[in-house]
C-alpha cells in the first residue's frame, strides 16, 4: 500500500504544492506549527530517511535547501528549522518549520488551524 506522501505526490489526495521536480516534492503541512511549515519528500517511497542511498539523501538536503530560501525569503521568520521525526508516516520526510525561537519547534503544542484560501495564499508564496 503506498504511503499517504506517495498518493499525494501521484496526485491521488490533493496538497499545497510549492516545489516539485523529478526526485522530489514539497507541500505545505495540513497541521503546521507556523505558517510556511512545509513537508520535503522523496519521490521514491523509503521509510526511513537513513535508508535513502547517498545520492538521494544529499539530493533531498539541497532541495530542502532551495525551499527553506523560498520560505525565508516570503515568511517572516528569524530562521527555518530542519526537523527529522520521521514517525508519523513511513516515508522519509524533512520538515522545514519557520521559527521565531526554539519553542516554535514544540510538536506537541496545538497545531495552526488555516483555511484553504490561507493554505493556498501561502502556497502560492512559496511556490514563486
Amino acid at each position: 500500500m503506498a504511503s499517504i506522501f506517495s498518493r499525494i505526490i501521484a496526485g491521488e489526495i490533493p496538497s499545497y504544492k510549492v516545489a516539485e521536480d523529478e526526485n522530489y516534492y514539497a507541500f505545505l503541512d495540513i497541521n503546521p506549527l507556523t505558517k510556511g511549515h512545509t513537508l520535503v519528500v522523496p519521490k521514491q517511497e523509503v521509510d526511513y530517511i537513513f535508508d535513502l542511498d547517498d545520492r538521494t539523501l544529499a539530493g533531498m538536503m539541497v532541495f530542502a535547501k532551495q525551499v527553506a530560501a523560498r520560505i525565508k525569503r516570503e515568511i517572516a521568520c528569524a530562521r527555518v528549522a530542519v526537523v527529522v521525526l520521521g514517525m508519523e508516516v513511513p516515508h522519509a520526510h524533512i520538515h522545514l518549520i519557520p521559527i521565531q525561537s526554539e519553542n516554535d519547534v514544540d510538536f506537541h503544542r496545538e497545531k495552526l488551524r488555516l483555511t484553504p484560501e490561507e493554505f493556498r495564499e501561502i502556497a502560492e508564496k512559496l511556490a514563486r
